[in-house]
């Protein structure tokens, strides 16, 4: 019988083949389909990335239009599932309420016609289209107000930010949630993605494999640490305490929220487009005492740990731009899900194209031949 070493987590095992993003750990590289995600960010929209992401190819300036125009077009949600989602608790966590709707939005498109072409698409716009809605409903229903009804003269980004703050949002900050979605929405073979993949590869429906996805997102050790980074500031409280903080969370062997990443061994690129977000934001809406927390905490983390490869990630400055615009901390993942659900569709597509169910081994390391006691004797 042939032994195979175990890799807990899998680390380091690859476990699909993609042409999707690519990451260079050493030298902070991020790609979306060969394009650097500097000049993504730059010059693209999110609605643009998904496409390329999904499609493989940056649109033309007509494919680009119809794609908007479909998803702009498929923004309402179901009256049954906003009846659905009034009978959440209020105080359940956002991204609990995102999976339930997204894996009931899949018992309305339940056909799996996955050879179809026109089903895949319709699946892509509908999961990119409604996911947003639904994050913004769920925030004002469990206020106890209806919520706000998609506006189809917005873009993607502005339109989200007016239906969860019921006003009409600011242009820069339209602007800079839409570069946040670009840095969130893929990221190679992550845990949710590799989620999603997994679900994918029994052929079910893409509302599943989204639904699954969106539940591995929510965990404190991938897409929730962003909301434990903002807690972690402000637990910290002033620019004094950072050290000693940090000082006493490495004595005792604690983790630093928002820093270190599994594939990167410099500062990711992301928190660098994140950071710069931030501070145009404060330059127009005034500072944050976080961020000097924040500031300060990267210099003494850096000294401390930066020759092994642990600079903040994406989740580090993320919370703060967010923050500033007002969004609630629990919301911070499922905004992560807003954007990740293109790179999951992506994948989901990817996988179908050469599918084969996955069905890794394991190591037993259990016992062999034990007896059945009878229960009178135990």
């Amino acid at each position: 019988m042939m032994v195979c070493e175990y890799k807990p987590g899998l680390e380091g095992i690859p476990a699909a083949q993609s042409s999707i993003s690519y990451v260079d750990g050493q030298k902070g590289i991020l790609e979306y389909r060969g394009i650097r995600i500097e000049e993504l960010a730059a010059k693209s929209t999110f609605i643009e990335t998904a496409y390329l992401l999904i499609w493989g190819e940056l649109p033309t300036k007509e494919e680009l239009a119809a794609f908007e125009e479909e998803v702009r077009l498929h923004r309402r949600i179901k009256y049954r599932i906003r009846d659905m989602m009034k009978c959440f608790p209020e105080s359940g966590h956002p991204m609990d309420a995102l999976q339930a709707s997204a894996a009931a939005l899949g018992l309305f498109y339940s056909l799996r016609d996955l050879h179809n072409p026109a089903y895949i698409r319709d699946s892509v716009v509908r999961l990119i289209a409604t996911i947003p809605t639904m994050v913004a409903a769920f925030q004002l229903m469990r206020k106890g107000n209806d919520p706000v009804k998609p506006r189809d003269d917005l873009d993607y980004s502005a339109n989200f930010l007016y239906m969860l703050n019921e006003k009409e949002p600011d242009a820069l900050a339209a602007k800079i949630f839409d570069i946040c979605l670009i840095l969130h929405v893929e990221h190679t073979m992550n845990a949710s993605t590799f989620s999603a993949r997994v679900t994918a590869s029994t052929l079910t429906d893409p509302y599943a494999v989204v639904a699954s996805a969106v539940g591995t997102l929510g965990g404190p050790l991938h897409g929730g640490a962003n909301e434990e980074v903002i807690q972690m500031l402000e637990e910290i409280g002033s620019v004094e305490n950072v050290r000693p903080y940090v000082e006493e969370r490495l004595q005792n062997k604690q983790k630093l929220m928002g820093f270190g990443h599994r594939v990167y061994k410099v500062k990711d690129p992301r928190a660098i487009i994140l950071q710069d977000l931030a501070e145009q934001l404060f330059d127009k809406f005034g500072g944050d005492k976080y961020y000097d927390i924040a500031q300060e905490m990267e210099r003494v983390v850096e000294e401390k740990l930066g020759h092994k490869g642990i600079y903040p990630n994406v989740d580090f400055y993320s919370g703060l731009v967010y923050r500033k615009m007002g969004i609630p901390t629990d919301l911070f993942t499922p905004i992560f899900a807003i954007a990740r659900v293109a790179g999951w569709l992506a994948h989901w597509k990817e996988q179908l194209a050469e599918n084969r169910i996955f069905r890794p081994t394991q190591v037993y390391n259990g016992k062999h031949e034990a007896p059945y006691i009878p229960l009178e004797q135990r």
